[in-house]
C-alpha cells in the first residue's frame, strides 16, 4: 500500500493563520507537529507500507519536503502541480507514478484530524481488502449531527466484507435532510478517503474522463525532475480537465465501496471545527498563546505574538498574528472566506503571506517598512545558501547578529561576522551563504525606489529558482 498525500488546499477558513502560501497543512494547529506531519506519523504501525507519494503546490515544494524530512520520511516523489486542478488530476499523477498497476493506494488529504488511530488502522485494513477485489473504496464517517457542510455517501443494503456498496453520494444537504439520513442510519459523511488500486481507478477514469487521463499521462511523461521534485510540465497540465474525484470517477463508477469508520474524524475547515478538537478550561475555551479570558465562554483564542485580553464575551473567534487580528462570531466563521476574497480583491499580502515568510534556505520576517526602505530579520540554516543575484531599485546593507556569513559581492568573496556588516549597493551582484554549524542571523535594511520580492534577477540558484 503507498500512502498518497494530497495537499492542494489553500485553508481560507482559517485565516489569518492559514495563508496562500503557508496553508493550514503546513501549520501546528493541534499538536506540536504539522498537518501533514500528523498525517503520515498516524500511520506508523499499518503493515506493508510503502514510502509515500505527496502531491503540493509548485510554491509549497521546499516546505513539504522540509517537513517530511523533520519526521523522517523520504518520499518515492513529490509530484508538483503549477496549478491546481482539484483531485482527481492529483489522484491521476500518483497512480501513473505508482511502481505497479496492483499496488493500493491510500488517498489521504494532508489537513484532517483523526483521534483513534487504532480504529482508522483497523479500517484501513478492511479498506485494503476490499480494494484487492478491484473496487473503489472510500472511508464514510459515522454521522454524529445533522452537518450541512459535507457531503453524504448513501451505502447499499447488502454487505462487502466489512463494507457496503455505494447507493449514491449526496451534495451537502439542508439541516432536515441531513437530519433524516442520520436517523435513516444509511448515511455517512464524505470523507474525502479512498484505497484502490492504481490501475482500477485509472481505468475508471479513462472511461468516464479519458481527456483528463491523456493530459495527466502526457504531462507527467514531459516533467522533469530535480532534488525529490517530479515538476509536471505547466502548458499541458493546465490544459487538463479540473474536477474532484468524486465527480470525475465515483459517483459514476459501479465499482465504488464505503467503510464505515468512526474514529474521531474532523476535516478542520473552520474555526469551529478547530475549536472541537482543541482542548479547553473549564468555561470551554480553547486557548493558544498568551491569552488572558476574563467571564468568557465557548471561543476560540488564539495569541502568536502579543497578548491578547478578551472581557465578557462568548461563542467568539479571536486570532491574532504579527500582521493580523481576526475577530468572529463562531457561528459565522464560514464566511472567513470572504474576508480573504476582499483581501485578494484589494490586492493585499495578507492573503498569501504572513510577515515571517519561509524560503528554502531559512525564513525572513520583515519586521519594519516604509515607502522608502524595509527592515527585516534574516535565519540562514547552516549550509545554505541564497541565489547568486542582483537588484534593480534596491541597495542593502547587512549586519551580522549571530554566526557568520560568506558573502559573494561582485566577484569578491567577503567574510562577515557577528557585529559586522556590508553594504550591497543597486545593481551589484551579489549572494550569501552560511558556512557554519550554527543558524546564520542577520539584520537586513533595503533602501530604494521599489522593494517588491519581485525585483530579483537570478543568475544561479541552488533551488531550482532561476
Amino acid at each position: 500500500m503507498i500512502p498518497v498525500i494530497l495537499s492542494g488546499g489553500s485553508g481560507t477558513r482559517l485565516w489569518p493563520l492559514s495563508r496562500g502560501q503557508y496553508p493550514k497543512q503546513f501549520l501546528p494547529l493541534v499538536s506540536g507537529k504539522t498537518m501533514i506531519q500528523e498525517t503520515l506519523l498516524r500511520l506508523n504501525g499499518v503493515a506493508d507500507l510503502q514510502p509515500p507519494i505527496a502531491v503540493c503546490n509548485e510554491d509549497h515544494r521546499f516546505m513539504m519536503a522540509e517537513q517530511l524530512r523533520e519526521i523522517g520520511i523520504r518520499p518515492s516523489a513529490i509530484i508538483l502541480e503549477p496549478v491546481g486542478k482539484n483531485t482527481a488530476p492529483a489522484v491521476a499523477m500518483a497512480a501513473l507514478s505508482a511502481s505497479s498497476e496492483d499496488d493500493v493506494l491510500l488517498i489521504l488529504p494532508a489537513d484532517h484530524v483523526i483521534a483513534d488511530t487504532v480504529v482508522f488502522h483497523e479500517a484501513i485494513r478492511h479498506a485494503a481488502e476490499l480494494a484487492q477485489q478491484d473496487l473503489l473504496v472510500t472511508f464514510g464517517i459515522v454521522a454524529t449531527a445533522p452537518e450541512t457542510g459535507y457531503g453524504y455517501i448513501k451505502a447499499a443494503d447488502s454487505a462487502i466484507g466489512q463494507g457496503f456498496k455505494v447507493a449514491a453520494f449526496v451534495e451537502k444537504p439542508d439541516v432536515e435532510t441531513a437530519q433524516r439520513y442520520i436517523d435513516s442510519g444509511d448515511y455517512f459523511w464524505n470523507s474525502g478517503m479512498f484505497a484502490f488500486k492504481a490501475g482500477c481507478f485509472l481505468r475508471e477514469l479513462e472511461k468516464f474522463n479519458p481527456q483528463m487521463l491523456a493530459s495527466c499521462r502526457q504531462a507527467l511523461a514531459a516533467a522533469k525532475t530535480d532534488f525529490d521534485f517530479t515538476r509536471l510540465d505547466k502548458a499541458i497540465f493546465s490544459s487538463c480537465p479540473a474536477d474532484s474525484i468524486d465527480y470525475a470517477v465515483m459517483e459514476k463508477t459501479d465499482k465504488a465501496a464505503v467503510i464505515p469508520m468512526n474514529a474521531g474524524w474532523n476535516d478542520v475547515g473552520s474555526w469551529s471545527a478547530l475549536w472541537d478538537v482543541t482542548g479547553k478550561d473549564q468555561a470551554g475555551n480553547a486557548i493558544k498563546g498568551d491569552v488572558l479570558a476574563i467571564d468568557t465562554v465557548n471561543s476560540y483564542i488564539h495569541s502568536s505574538s502579543k497578548l491578547v485580553a478578551v472581557v465578557g464575551v462568548e461563542n467568539l473567534v479571536v486570532v491574532e498574528t504579527d500582521d493580523a487580528v481576526m475577530v468572529a462570531a463562531k457561528d459565522k466563521v464560514q464566511d472567513v472566506k470572504l474576508v480573504v476574497d476582499q483581501l485578494k480583491a484589494l490586492k493585499r499580502d495578507e492573503a498569501q503571506v504572513h510577515r515571517k515568510v519561509y524560503r528554502p534556505w531559512g525564513h525572513y520576517d520583515l519586521v519594519d517598512s516604509g515607502d522608502r526602505h524595509h527592515t527585516k530579520r534574516i535565519v540562514v540554516k547552516p549550509g545554505a545558501k541564497l541565489s547568486l543575484q542582483k537588484h534593480h531599485h534596491r541597495a542593502e546593507h547587512w549586519v551580522v547578529v549571530k554566526g557568520t556569513a560568506w558573502v559573494h559581492k561582485d566577484g569578491q568573496e567577503v567574510m562577515v561576522t557577528e557585529n559586522e556588516s556590508i553594504y550591497i549597493p543597486v545593481g551589484a551582484m551579489h549572494s550569501l551563504e552560511n558556512p557554519g554549524v550554527i543558524p546564520l542571523e542577520m539584520v537586513e535594511v533595503q533602501s530604494g525606489s521599489y522593494l517588491g520580492e519581485d525585483d530579483i534577477v537570478r543568475y544561479q540558484d541552488n533551488y531550482g529558482r532561476v
